[in-house]
């Protein structure tokens, strides 16, 4: 019985409601090995003691199938205390871990369509535009948008400190998987190499100072989602919505997502609010309302709405984001008002 025996039967630990393992996520932290019994060391980043308690049955029940000549299988889970969890929220410890990254803001949304980059783009050259200093994290490592987006397909350069230098794209330094491949290029990855890749995105980039990292994380709610979450000393969370009941169920998912790995959720944004005909009259395509109506059920901020404006696309497809283009337009007003709400949200 050996150390890797034991990590490779705590594999069979799936973390719950998720299908990764606890030893990919890093949660176990030791392994003990002695004649017939095995201690093993599991440390959460959740403040949640019933999460605890059926991580360490579980991992108790694996050891004794895996080995049945053990005779003790000691499971110790520590659980951090509200106040330790909370060193993620804004104005906290945890985001100093990234020297001179400020804030770290992710940017998500249930599901895709509904204009996540879009926002992520605009709401980066919003800050710019407020007098902060911004970078965007493109972390959608299977289809990277982002470069078309802010019209820039170079690669990035490396100092001499072996990092990557960051382009400036509208005032926004930017890092993308899409700038480090060609076009066509499919990234075919498993979920441990997206993790690292985005460690490295964070740690190995030379970001400089920024008062906000927008990090834009790819649609869904799944394994990669949550790595990307604990990887990022994230303080805190965007959710992106269309008004229509369809997006609306995945928003809860989202806000779930968020809440297990302990990010505070800054607000909703919805978006494709509704549509203003030439003739000046309002058609609300999608519905209208349900992104702020999911706020209050939810009890958390609601960011702003962003009508559907054919400029902001034409804009993306151009590589000249509509608050870069046109920024006294009413378009720009739109994610203006939301960066001015998430700027007094972080304080």
């Amino acid at each position: 019985m050996t150390q890797e025996a034991i990590l490779a039967a705590l594999r069979l630990v799936k973390y719950p409601g998720y299908s990764r393992d606890i030893v990919s996520f890093g949660l176990v932290k030791e392994v003990q090995i002695e004649v017939d019994a095995v201690g093993v060391l599991i440390e959460l980043t959740s403040p949640n003691p019933e999460l605890g308690e059926q991580i360490a049955d579980a991992a108790r029940v694996t050891l004794r199938d895996q080995f049945p000549s053990l005779k003790d299988a000691h499971v110790q889970v520590r659980v951090p205390t509200a106040q330790q969890a909370a060193t993620t929220a804004p104005g906290t410890t945890q985001r100093n871990k990234v020297p001179g990254l400020a804030r770290i803001v992710a940017v998500a949304s249930g599901k895709g369509g509904v204009g996540k980059s879009t926002c992520s783009v605009n709401l980066a050259c919003a800050l710019t535009r407020l007098g902060a200093t911004v970078g965007l994290l493109d972390c959608d490592i299977y289809g990277p948008s982002i470069p078309l987006m802010m019209g820039y397909k170079e690669r990035p350069l490396i100092n001499d400190q072996e990092k990557l230098v960051p382009p400036v794209a509208h005032g926004v330094k930017v890092m993308s998987m899409g700038l480090l491949i060609q076009d066509d290029q499919p990234v075919i990855w498993r979920g441990p190499m997206i993790q690292k890749t985005i460690q490295q995105f964070v740690h190995q980039v030379d970001w400089g100072t920024l008062d906000y990292l927008i990090v834009d994380l790819p649609p869904g709610t799944g394994d990669a989602q949550l790595s990307l979450c604990q990887t990022v000393p994230l303080d805190g969370g965007v959710i992106v919505t269309t008004p229509q009941e369809a997006s609306l169920g995945v928003v809860r998912k989202g806000l779930a997502m968020f809440e297990k790995v302990n990010v505070p959720i800054l607000g909703i944004v919805e978006n494709m609010s509704y549509f203003t005909a030439p003739d000046g009259s309002r058609i609300e395509i999608f519905g209208h309302g349900g992104g702020r109506a999911e706020a209050s059920r939810r009890g958390v901020p609601f960011l702003g709405e962003v009508p559907l404006f054919p400029a902001i696309r034409e804009g993306g497809d151009a590589g000249l984001p509509v608050v870069a283009a046109t920024p006294d337009g009413a378009p720009a007003a739109a994610f203006l008002a939301v960066a001015r709400r998430l700027r007094e949200r972080l304080g």
